[in-house]
């Protein structure tokens, strides 16, 4: 039979052919994909041809090909809905990928044509997009170990592959217990919960084919069952699962594989030179350094601290009027917090939620995107790789831009967390080609489905990432979209929350679900005027695990991680009733892959720039100020990585900012 991975896509915008792609076409589609690589890698090494920037830069642009649009594919199905089949299939690949990846790195006639452009790019006449590129790729290669010799290149190509090995199991044993594990809930379990997370675990009883209710591991539906329940048995129970998937001491277990990876981690950056982890990550990050990381994360941490004690106090005496005389634990804060952020700001989320209902908050990310951009999307009927997924055209003045897909319930398939991802990024290198953006969000489903205002913030962050690939236009898929330096890609993301508070915003599109009325404005400005409280808790969770992802990679690495935590803890005073947001057994932002390890501190970084920018447009008078708006696109969303962060962000704003706009956007400036 065809192979649907590997003939043209002739469907509606070249999209995959999800209803004829099987699990078993993967495989035989990966290899295909290797060898047509291999054989465009050779042909470029080998060119008799003295080297230029097409037959090299460009060549290489466009030598994976084939591997790119298959991997496009099964790496957004792997993490949104899992098998079984796909699971073992990303065993089998995470070696034979990084393996690959070292093949063409490795090569010594492909590098020695890089290094000879590089030498020689003066007299080349490249334009700032290409010199940009070329840079780029040569970094791309010195990082890899291109100057490697002997010995030390055949060892960091296996301390690579091992890397690969183990971030996929970590990944897995997540996915494991996360899917595992479910608390059946009967009827007088069920007490003094809101009727929107009743029909939440009734619709999670469903989907893991259970009768009645049930609990689970979902973010969406576990957060609210620990701000209302009252039952401090079952928020023991809950919390505790919560916190300790990937430690349960079974086949899942992440504790031995992190302490690998973070050996591997340190092993890797002494072969190619540096001190540590932390100095080889950081040094293509705005960052630069650890010093400047640990003092931004520092000047916000002891504000917070002070913030989170004094608000520790308040709880605790919610607790004992409730006739609890204990000490707050974790499982307590989200309870006494929704408690007194009632008595306090008269706002309850049950009251709130019907307001908040994801079609209208999918419908205002869309408004705001149309206001600024002139962006359009149109829904269209055509399959998908997962009924509850959904898809719309983007447009702009009749123009094709992107196709955009929405995929927000949670599922025992999915991964946990929220992500954009793009299938077919935007280039305009062999013809003009469009992208294909994906959100994956985990929100407990419902009829209707009702989000918290947290919800509706995650939905607006992961498609202020969507907007960044969606309206990226330069001619190289190597600086397209969010390929930029890590501590810049949550800026567009986290500066695309903003529009959230905007009143007019809430005020068009928060409308009951029952009824179309919309929001009463005494209602709208409480909510406005509690968008802080509990930031001290938000802050320090966060905070937290920066700095113990911070200390896991500077100097050695250590052989014990969750004693290292618990040090960097308590080196830090950390409040006994808030834990960290992500425990290292289950931090799959720094142990699942490259991508935050010594960079979890990046969403803080960004927030100093997305404070500071949202002020800009304050400071117009106008928050949908087409001008600023221009401004924002032009230097930032549609330049991807075309220069370094700190230049694109001057570039539309005329100067880098202070951490001032972060604090006082957090409540924490008079902490």
């Amino acid at each position: 039979m065809t192979n649907p991975l590997l003939q043209p896509w002739t469907g509606p915008f070249g999209l995959p052919p999800f209803d004829q792609i099987r699990d078993a076409d993967f495989g035989p589609a990966f290899d295909m994909a290797m060898e047509e690589g291999r054989a465009a890698i050779g042909a470029i090494a080998e060119n008799p041809d003295a080297p230029d920037f097409a037959n090299t830069i460009e060549a290489l642009e466009q030598a994976d090909a084939l591997l790119d649009r298959v991997a496009g594919v099964f790496f957004n199905l792997a993490g949104a809905d899992s098998t079984a089949d796909r699971e073992a299939l990303q065993r089998d690949l995470a070696p034979r990928l990084a393996a690959y990846s070292s093949e063409i790195t490795n090569n010594r006639a492909l590098f020695a044509r890089i290094e000879a452009l590089w030498q020689g790019r003066e007299g080349l006449g490249l334009s700032a997009e290409q010199a940009r590129v070329l840079m780029l790729y040569r970094r791309m290669f010195l990082r890899a170990g291109a100057q490697l010799e002997g010995a030390a290149r055949a060892r960091l190509t296996e301390v690579k592959a091992r890397l690969a090995v183990l971030g996929t199991q970590f990944s897995q044993n997540l996915l494991a217990d996360e899917r595992d594990w479910f608390l059946p809930l009967a009827q007088a379990d069920l007490e003094g919960l809101p009727d929107f997370v009743v029909a939440s675990a009734a619709a999670a009883a469903q989907e893991r084919g259970q009768e009645g209710h049930v609990l689970t591991l979902s973010r969406s539906l576990l957060v609210p069952f620990l701000q209302f329940s009252p039952r401090r048995d079952l928020r023991e129970t809950a919390f505790r699962a919560w916190t300790a998937r990937g430690a349960n001491g079974n086949e899942h277990d992440n504790r031995a594989i992190a302490a690998e990876i973070l050996a591997l981690r340190q092993e890797r950056a002494q072969l190619l030179g540096y001190r540590d982890f932390a100095a080889f990550k950081l040094e293509t990050e705005m960052a630069r350094t650890p010093g400047a990381v640990r003092d931004l994360l520092m000047q916000v941490w002891t504000p917070a601290r002070s913030k989170a004690e004094a608000d520790a106090r308040a709880l605790t005496a919610l607790m004992q009027d409730d006739g609890i005389n204990a000490a707050l634990e974790p499982w307590d804060w989200r309870y006494y917090a929704e408690k007194r952020r009632k008595a306090e700001h008269d706002l309850d989320e049950a009251a709130l939620k019907p307001y908040l209902e994801l079609d209208a908050m999918i419908a205002a990310a869309f408004d705001v995107a149309n206001r600024l951009f002139g962006l359009s999307f149109r829904p269209l009927d055509l399959p998908l790789y997962h009924p509850d997924a959904r898809a719309w055209e983007v447009t702009r003045d009749g123009r094709h831009m992107a196709v955009f897909i929405g995929d927000y319930f949670a599922r025992g398939s999915k991964r946990s967390g929220a992500w954009c991802s793009a299938m077919r990024s935007q280039k305009r290198l062999g013809g003009d080609t469009r992208p294909i953006v994906v959100n994956v969000c985990n929100f407990a489903k419902g009829r209707p489905t009702l989000l918290s205002y947290d919800d509706a913030r995650t939905l607006f962050h992961e498609f202020g990432h969507a907007l960044h690939q969606i309206l990226s236009d330069v001619t190289y898929s190597f600086i397209s979209g969010t390929s930029v330096a890590r501590d810049f890609v949550e800026l567009p993301s986290q500066l695309y929350e903003h529009w959230l508070e905007v009143p007019e915003v809430l005020e068009r599109h928060a409308r009951h679900v029952e009824t179309g009325d919309a929001m009463p404005r005494e209602m709208l400005e409480r909510l406005l005027a509690a968008q802080n409280f509990d930031q001290g808790f938000a802050t320090v969770e966060y905070v937290a695990s920066a700095l113990v992802d911070l200390a896991f990679h500077e100097g050695a690495a250590p052989a014990d991680p969750m004693a290292r935590q618990a040090e960097v803890l308590a080196e830090l005073g950390m409040p006994r009733a808030i834990t960290m947001r992500h425990d290292t057994p289950h931090f799959a932002h720094v142990f699942s892959g490259d991508g935050y390890s010594s960079g979890y501190y990046s969403y803080m970084w960004s927030e100093v720039m997305d404070a500071d920018a949202f002020a800009a447009f304050r400071e117009a008078g106008d928050v949908f100020d087409p001008a600023l708006a221009a401004k924002l696109e032009r230097h930032i969303l549609s330049a991807g990585g075309s220069d370094e962060a700190e230049a694109l962000y001057t570039a539309f704003r005329g100067r880098m900012p202070g951490v001032e706009a972060l604090l006082r956007g957090r409540g924490l400036d008079a902490a």
